[in-house]
């Protein structure tokens, strides 16, 4: 593990999202990492930009090229004004200003082995075969880590070499698996039987510890232990049969080991097709002749000194193929797929460099970090599904036109390219997956013609924690409208961009301006939202207007793609979603036993002290209507809710909570503390002892339910500070009385409080499960200096004090209880890459659905998921009886609707009852 001293601490406003994927640990090891990045075409700046924004050390940026106009199609840092310019030197300074914590630096000479030996990793792009082979095997040597990416047209390959023992410090990034244990056998293995919140989901063969085990408690201090999975809620470990009888209680953890790779060099890694990972198993023999392809093209270049011309030279670029497979012997060449490399290796595509662009910059993040499993080693990905579907309409090869879509254009054709200009797109959201987006229909002329045009919108503005992975942003537009600074950024990229920006929320209150007209005017649209109910809307509004729609997502390295054709695949489909992953009550307010549950309930406590009650309070001084609305929600509630705001009109001086200076709401703070962390818990002792048995003689403090204890409080407690601090000055904040973070005047005041005596109380009915507070109810009937995080955090880990669960620091606080998506810039480029390759498809009119692709997948470990859309569901109406038609009149509503019944199943079972209802009536006024 690298020293990381002096590098300086980790900005977490802007690399926030980004910590939630990799944590403080590999992003100080990152923050030690210098970064060659060779070839600063395509491939090269979108590999330089999403290292860039991880925050390595540094980046050096390697091009003896200039500028040429194929170069501007996927290039987005180069502009016609830099045609005939150095490459590297044209992009540093806009590389540069993505992140100014890196250093970035331009290099116009060659490659040679005094200048790698500066860096930790090397990655090649656009480079020999013969460069790849003395490079690779000079860094192999010298351990440094060296990575290889390149893309031909509609084809890809990558490939990784970490050195003779790299050390992984975490395969997967997961958060390692924790489970209750209900019971412990003495055995030899010893079984460990948990409480069934799920299925268990701990790897085989990995390592455990134990914790608040009770009774046999050698386990607690045992250490890591192997373990096998035994069924579905059970687990084998090591002989027990010694150790003291398991009484209750106890949490295993999962133990994360480090594992170590050996890797060849790309020399030997070559001939060895053991080492190909497959990206897509339905293309095995497609991706083993790739391999083979991509040799035979690097000597094609040799002997030429160029890429072939389609048409006339598949057979040469064939027979080079043949004559490796000799050695190779695979048992099926994939000869098409040869063919259209050679067809298409012209070509320099924005989305194939954003893919495989992607996956690069994720490699070099795990070669700088540790975290994350590397690609062992070669991998290979294609996309000539987007060629048309039938080969004879294959493009005829298209010379330079010096234009800036040349790289299109010489896979395409020149028509397409026109066609793609013509384009009318809806684009919703303007995040990190939009603005990758943007940047790809900007380099492929998306709506760029005279005809086309295309309509973004965004309702949120720009802030801090955006800039790491929405990269159409800088410093200075923190606060502006993320729609229109977006639109002004790819604007720079291609001033032929026809583009509108919006600042709406796309839900049925902004029907008025997405109306009827606006979606017939489209021909696509493309989802680029953070939540499940706006895509369901969004795709809901494509099938009603028979419009097609490119969804994708991000959650860290996980990533997705879905494309929604009309009358072929099914759509993206109802809300799914549902709260059984909600935390029950009883757990919230009584037994908690994770951190979560803490953070919930710090969280749902700041709702009702700081927000709801302020609320209530003004609307019963503003509002009329508001004390009768109150007392129509039941005695029990509205007499709560009238208490509370009677307190708050009262000065504390008259027995009410409403503060008359600092002193009061200091006050306030430090009996809200015993309040909650003593006197509660001691009331929840006093109904449940500690020894308490349940009717059925099992221990009522047992599997989930944690026995708490009440806290003392301490004022040198950092934590109990906390809380006094931020609950005084939220308190203080709510009727105008300015506070202080001076814990030395805090203290002083809290030496004169008076903290009452607590006195349990028998009457108290504290109920076990959420049906008994049902049934009760039902007999009554991301800104930080607010003091708003200080107060959850404290809380929350104040609670968690009295159940002896973990505390969370205050960045882990932040993303449970802000429900913060964690996002790194390698998955969304990867993602948005993917969503555009279908665009191809799309404005090609593809009909088969064998065409087009679903995508999941999982770059922490490289493991990819590619299927062929589900197909639509057709809906038959049949039998409809209706009056005889007028002349010039209706047909039977069947006839009318069939076509627009071929719907995904978005089209619910109640709108066609409606359209039906509607053409029934429509039939019968005729």
């Amino acid at each position: 593990r690298r020293n990381m001293s002096g590098e300086g601490d980790i900005d977490e406003g802007f690399y926030s999202r980004q910590l939630y994927v990799l944590g403080h640990d590999a992003m100080r090891r990152m923050a030690a990492a210098n970064v060659l990045v060779a070839g600063m075409r395509g491939l090269g700046v979108e590999i330089a930009k999403n290292v860039i924004l991880a925050g390595v050390k540094s980046v050096t940026v390697q091009d003896e090229g200039r500028t040429a106009w194929t170069d501007l199609s996927s290039q987005f840092f180069l502009k016609e004004s830099h045609l005939g310019q150095n490459r590297a030197t044209c992009s540093q300074q806009q590389l540069c200003d993505l992140n100014p914590r890196v250093r970035v630096s331009a290099h116009t000479g060659p490659l040679n082995d005094e200048l790698l030996l500066q860096f930790q990793v090397v990655v090649l792009t656009d480079s020999s075969l013969d460069d790849q082979k003395r490079f690779g095997d000079f860094c192999h040597l010298r351990g440094i880590q060296f990575i290889v990416a390149d893309t031909k047209g509609l084809c890809g390959q990558l490939f990784c070499d970490f050195g003779e023992e790299f050390e992984v410090w975490d395969r997967d990034g997961e958060t390692p698996e924790t489970a209750i244990v209900q019971s412990i056998s003495k055995d030899n293995p010893g079984v460990v039987i948990c409480l069934n919140e799920g299925s268990l989901r701990f790897s085989e063969g990995s390592k455990v510890s134990f914790s608040e085990v009770q009774g046999m408690t050698e386990l607690n201090s045992l250490g890591p232990v192997e373990m096998k999975v035994h069924g579905q809620c059970s687990l084998c470990i090591g002989d027990t049969s010694a150790f003291s009888q398991y009484e209750r209680g106890g949490i295993v953890t999962e133990v994360k080991q480090p594992l170590k790779m050996n890797f060849k060099p790309l020399s030997k890694a070559l001939p060895d097709h053991q080492l190909l990972k497959m990206s897509d198993f339905g293309k095995i023999p497609r991706h083993n002749t790739l391999h083979l392809a991509f040799q035979a093209l690097h000597g094609f270049v040799k002997t030429e000194r160029r890429l072939p011309l389609p048409r006339s030279q598949v057979n040469a670029l064939l027979s080079a193929v043949r004559e490796l497979n000799t050695v190779a012997q695979l048992e099926q060449l994939d000869e098409a797929a040869v063919r259209n490399l050679a067809f298409t290796a012209r070509g320099d595509l924005a989305p194939m460099n954003a893919f495989i662009g992607g996956l690069a910059a994720q490699e070099v993040i795990k070669a700088c970090s540790g975290k994350f499993t590397p690609l062992q080693q070669w991998l290979y990905f294609d996309a000539l599904e987007c060629l048309p579907e039938e080969e004879d309409q294959l493009a005829e090869h298209c010379f330079s036109r010096e234009t800036r879509y040349d790289g299109q254009i010489a896979v395409f054709g020149s028509a397409f390219q026109e066609k793609l200009e013509r384009q009318r797109y809806f684009l919703v959201g303007a995040g990190a997956i939009g603005c990758e987006l943007l940047k790809n229909f900007a380099l492929i002329g998306l709506g760029a013609g005279d005809e086309g045009h295309v309509t973004v919108t965004d309702m949120d503005f720009i802030e801090k924690s955006n800039l790491n992975r929405q990269f159409l942003f800088r410093t200075q537009d923190i606060r502006k409208p993320k729609s229109v600074i977006a639109a002004k950024a790819v604007l720079e990229m291609n001033p032929r961009m026809n583009i509108t920006a919006h600042q709406n929320r796309v839900d049925p209150d902004s029907e008025g301006a997405y109306d009827y007209d606006f979606y017939m005017s489209l021909h696509g649209v493309a989802a680029a939202l953070d939540n499940v109910p706006a895509r369901v809307y969004l795709d809901g509004r494509c099938v009603q207007h028979q419009k097609p729609m490119l969804e994708g997502g991000t959650q860290g390295s996980r990533g997705h793609t879905l494309v929604v054709v009309p009358h072929l695949t099914e759509s993206y489909g109802r809300d799914t979603s549902h709260s059984n992953d909600a935390i029950p009550l009883c757990t919230l307010k009584n037994f908690p036993h994770r951190i979560e549950h803490t953070l919930q309930w710090a969280r749902d406590h700041f709702e009702g002290e700081f927000k709801q009650t302020p609320e209530n309070l003004n609307l019963f001084l503003r509002d009329e209507g508001f004390v009768e609305r109150t007392l129509r929600r039941g005695d029990a509630e509205a007499l709560e809710v009238l208490e509370e705001i009677w307190g708050n009109l009262v000065d504390i001086t008259a027995e009410g909570k409403r503060p008359t200076s600092w002193k009061d709401c200091v006050t306030w703070a430090r009996c809200k503390w015993e309040t909650v962390y003593n006197s509660d818990i001691r009331q929840l002792l006093h109904c449940f002892p500690p020894d308490q048995m349940t009717t059925s003689g099992l221990h009522f403090w047992s599997g989930s339910k944690k026995c708490p204890h009440p806290l003392t409080f301490d004022p040198n407690s950092t934590t109990h500070m906390d809380y006094v601090v931020a609950a005084a000055n939220l308190y203080g904040q709510i009727f105008g009385i300015s506070g202080t973070r001076d814990p030395v005047s805090i203290r002083q005041i809290l030496e004169e409080v008076h903290v009452p005596s607590f006195t349990p109380k028998s009457s108290v009915k504290i109920h076990v499960t959420d049906l008994e507070m049902e049934e009760e109810k039902e007999k009554d009937c991301d800104d930080d200096s607010n003091f708003h995080m200080d107060y959850i955090v404290a809380a929350s880990n104040l609670r968690a004090e009295n159940y002896d669960i973990p505390a969370a620091d205050r960045h882990q606080s932040k993303r449970i209880a802000g429900k913060i998506i964690p996002a790194i810039a390698t998955t969304t480029a990867a993602v948005a890459g993917l969503m555009c390759l279908e665009l191809y498809k799309l404005v090609q009119g593809h009909q088969k659905i064998s065409s087009y692709r679903v995508s999941y997948f999982l770059l922490s470990v490289d493991h990819f998921v590619w299927s062929q859309p589900r197909n639509a569901q057709v809906f038959e109406v049949s039998n409809c009886s209706v009056p005889p038609q007028k002349s010039g009149a209706l047909t039977t509503p069947k006839s009318i609707h069939r076509s627009t019944l071929l719907f995904s199943t978005a089209l619910r079972p109640l709108k066609i009852f409606r359209m039906l209802q509607k053409c029934k009536v429509s039939a019968e006024n005729d």
